[in-house]
């Protein structure tokens, strides 16, 4: 089906070379960034999407869709996280024309998802056949949203810059209590392939569908999934901005420890919590009583401790929390990281070489059970998890629908990325899994953002970036499961395939 019509004896436009429609594509795809924090033009995304759309399906093979697709995920995943430069370069001392063809190279292997979404679009278009209107509202968003969940799960997964997160916002920030983030990207990849359908005689069909999935949106939003659980707790998160060339360096940690530990036992609070590694030794080379310290301002004065720290296991070791609860009675509380950062945090088989170029401590870890147990306090559960492992959005959910968890706790180590937009992004996942449960979030970070979001995904309060300070706040529990928590993503992987269905049985309709 054609898109647009010549008149009447004007000859037809030459058609646009594949290589020109992959630099369209990767110009907007890498223009696409600002759609997420922490410039928040989400429109934009829809636009980049519409583009990507248009281009694709235009392509005159399954092969130059896919070549489109790829080159589109190119420029989206490059400007993505293109921060990851200034952990591995800056902090992690590889050369600089390593680092930056590292990153090039990530970008084009996370590409290859987009150009299996456009490439499975065009084949499925070309096998069946598919009118235009079942393409781009049917097929093509089930295929984007399911590739990018695929992304998000292969080899660990990469799920960064998952375009349903620029909607964290927008009124289709609605569904994630019952779809997640993935099944906002297909709503916003439905809402993207409308636009070509403007010209097109469906087009009043194809607008009624869009303004019912966002007014569904703006609806949904006004729902309570969860309701209130047990006492608010009072909450202090340390924020220590510790600069990252120092922290492991064993002429300022004991600056570091000594810190830490004035900070915590200055004002008691039901919960206190600093950042990932803000102890950055084993319990065993602390100093003699340290942790003691931490324990006895517990128990005298009613407070429970997360602290952020490397834990030993035998010889392997772990990127854990400790919690110190105020009663002897009471066991230590522990959690170890599961989900854990490729090259950072553990070593994929055969690239040893490549970890060897940097100079990241902790580098190889050991990962904790999948499922573990929240940390009591007073009459809440609070679940905490580190740094990068806000991201995977069905494994929280997993979490909190096994252990009834009422308070999410996110300690991180941001440092690591510097002045980067990965900050903002890190912050607008952390939002998302808020959403997606109806619980509120607790940040506490190195240098930012150490922040308390709220059950709605909002930030209620926050501390200056790149500044040294404590944020103090009363947080509610929150109790009950919303339909993500249920599911996970298995809803929207079924209306995904029921969209793929009512494509084929669109195309077995007579045409007239």
């Amino acid at each position: 089906m054609r898109w647009r019509k010549t008149k009447a004896g004007e000859a037809p436009a030459a058609p646009r070379s594949t290589r020109s429609r992959m630099l369209i594509a990767a110009v907007t795809g890498a223009i696409g960034v600002f759609a997420f924090a922490p410039f928040g033009w989400w429109p934009l995304q829809i636009i980049a999407l519409a583009l990507l759309t248009y281009q694709a399906l235009r392509a005159d093979s399954v092969r130059a869709a896919a070549l489109v697709g790829w080159a589109f995920g190119f420029g989206w995943c490059a400007a993505g996280f293109h921060w990851l430069y200034v952990a591995i370069h800056r902090f992690g001392g590889m050369p600089a024309p390593l680092a930056a063809v590292s990153i090039a190279l990530l970008a084009a292997a996370m590409a290859l998802y987009a150009a299996g979404a456009m490439g499975a679009t065009a084949w499925l278009r070309k096998r069946w056949p598919l009118p235009l209107p079942a393409a781009t509202l049917l097929v093509l968003p089930a295929c984007w949203a399911a590739f990018e969940m695929l992304r998000g799960w292969l080899f660990t997964g990469f799920p960064w810059v998952t375009a349903g997160y620029a909607h964290n916002t927008s009124p289709l920030a609605g569904y994630a209590p019952l779809l997640g983030v993935y099944g906002i990207s297909w709503l916003a990849a439905v809402t993207a392939g409308a636009l070509p359908l403007l010209m097109h005689p469906f087009r009043y069909k194809a607008i009624a569908l869009v303004a019912a999935i966002w007014v569904g949106g703006f609806g949904l939003g006004r729902v309570e999934w969860t309701a209130p659980s047990g006492q608010p707790l009072s909450v202090r998160l340390v924020q220590g901005n510790v600069a990252l060339e120092n922290k492991f360096d064993i002429q300022h940690i004991g600056n570091t420890l000594r810190m830490y530990q004035q900070v915590v036992t200055s004002a008691p609070a039901d919960l206190i919590a600093i950042p990932e590694t803000g102890v950055p030794l084993f319990p065993s080379q602390l100093p003699p009583g340290y942790l003691d310290t931490y324990g006895q301002f517990a128990r005298r004065t009613g407070s429970h401790i997360v602290l952020g720290m490397p834990m030993t296991n035998g010889p392997e070791y772990s990127n854990s929390v400790l919690g110190l609860p105020p009663s002897l009675a009471a066991h230590t509380y522990r959690y170890d990281k599961h989900h854990l950062v490729p090259f950072g945090e553990f070593i994929p088989t055969g690239f040893r070489w490549f970890t060897n170029l940097m100079q990241i401590p902790l580098g190889d870890q050991t990962r904790g059970a999948t499922i573990q147990a929240p940390f009591p306090v007073k009459d809440q559960k609070v679940l905490p998890n580190i740094c990068y492992e806000n991201v995977f959005g069905e494994e929280i959910a997993e979490q909190i629908s096994l252990t009834g968890a009422t308070v999410m706790l996110n300690v991180s180590e941001l440092a690591w990325y510097g002045e980067s937009i990965a900050i903002p992004q890190h912050l607008q996942m952390s939002q998302m899994r808020a959403l997606e449960t109806g619980r509120p979030m607790l940040s506490a970070t190195n240098t930012g953002a150490t922040v308390v979001i709220s059950p709605r995904g909002e930030v209620v309060h926050s501390l200056p970036l790149r500044q040294a300070g404590v944020l103090s706040a009363t947080v509610q529990g929150m109790s009950g499961d919303t339909p993500y928590i249920k599911l996970q993503n298995k809803l929207f992987l079924a209306l995904a395939a029921l969209a793929i269905a009512g494509a084929w049985l669109w195309s077995r309709k007579p045409r007239g």
